[in-house]
């Protein structure tokens, strides 16, 4: 693919390879991770903008940043109201971020009958009250959104249009309706019709597990850069394929991120997030049951590194 930077009103990334926000996954050391794979952005976790507002200590962890990330800091920030939008992108516990995105695309039930994410798409007008609260806090302002809540309600233009029109300097657009979730068919057509419309970048997201995936969305999309999602998840490694960066020692780095959990978050929350994480790596290993079996039984950082660093698990 072809890369270039990205101007996100005067936040410039060092190319166009973005990874998306991932509830439950994309924590400060898996950040680290993914720039030092050669990520140009990379997003906290969603965090709500209520519960920081509320003083939440889960949002605050959420926030979280290690020592080793040296990237472009970006938060995702989820709400319906405004005035919370608002207070939370001027907060001070976002004071050390340099962009904030808002979330238009959650299709999680509990998200959406609040009125939150996805359901979003169905309020143009409170939508854009969103991008202007936040623009309070004189950062760079994105938005991810899907292309409508189902075939029968595509709003992408509109939606583009209206999100430039509201100040966000930048836009992502998720090429499948929210009743499909993560599965079905990326619609190449709509993200198309999203960047003919606004004048602003747009990263084109869903279904990239490949270089040749990645290819195929910014050709047949015209975007201006991808967004990786779960193929990052069950592949950290496609991003220094995409950005054509040097990889030495695979394992190395993921110790890195061991240590880097361990080092920064409780003992059990570390040890759970790696099992989880280190399982889904192991996509079309060989041995990839035998080895899920295996990290699931681990307990302690020791037995994780011992399984890493074992003959059997082979990334």
């Amino acid at each position: 693919m072809h890369l270039k930077r990205i101007n996100i009103g005067g936040v410039e990334t060092p190319n166009n390879v973005f990874v998306a926000p991932l509830a439950g996954y994309t924590n400060s050391p898996f950040r680290v991770l993914c720039q030092s794979l050669g990520a140009g952005l990379t997003y906290t976790e969603m965090v709500s903008a209520k519960g920081l507002c509320y003083g939440s200590e889960n949002t605050s962890e959420l926030l979280k940043m290690t020592d080793g990330y040296s990237g472009i800091k970006a938060v995702q920030l989820f709400g319906s109201e405004p005035d919370f939008m608002r207070r939370a992108a001027t907060d001070r516990e976002i004071e050390p971020f340099d962009l904030i995105d808002i979330n238009m695309g959650c299709p999680v039930p509990k998200i959406f009958k609040n009125g939150e994410g996805s359901a979003l798409l169905a309020d143009i007008k409170k939508a854009q009250s969103l991008v202007k609260a936040a623009k309070a806090s004189k950062k760079a302002v994105t938005v991810k959104f899907r292309i409508g809540l189902t075939e029968e309600k595509l709003v992408t233009r509109d939606f583009a249009v209206a999100m430039e029109d509201a100040g966000a300097d930048l836009i992502t657009v998720h090429g499948r309706t929210r009743d499909k979730i993560y599965s079905g068919d990326v619609n190449y057509e709509q993200i198309a019709k999203a960047k003919a419309a606004v004048k602003i970048p747009v990263i084109a997201n869903g279904g990239v597990f490949s270089r040749q995936d990645a290819d195929r969305l910014l050709n047949e999309t015209g975007a201006d850069g991808v967004m990786l999602a779960r193929g990052v998840l069950y592949n950290p490694f496609l991003i220094a394929e995409l950005t054509n960066t040097p990889v030495a020692d695979k394992k190395r780095l993921i110790l890195k991120q061991i240590d880097d959990c361990y080092d920064n978050y409780d003992y059990r929350y570390s040890t759970v997030t790696l099992r989880k994480m280190l399982a889904m790596y192991l996509k079309g290993a060989h041995n990839a049951t035998k080895l899920r079996t295996s990290l699931i039984a681990c307990t302690s950082r020791e037995q994780i590194v011992d399984l890493l660093f074992s003959d059997d698990y082979t990334i």
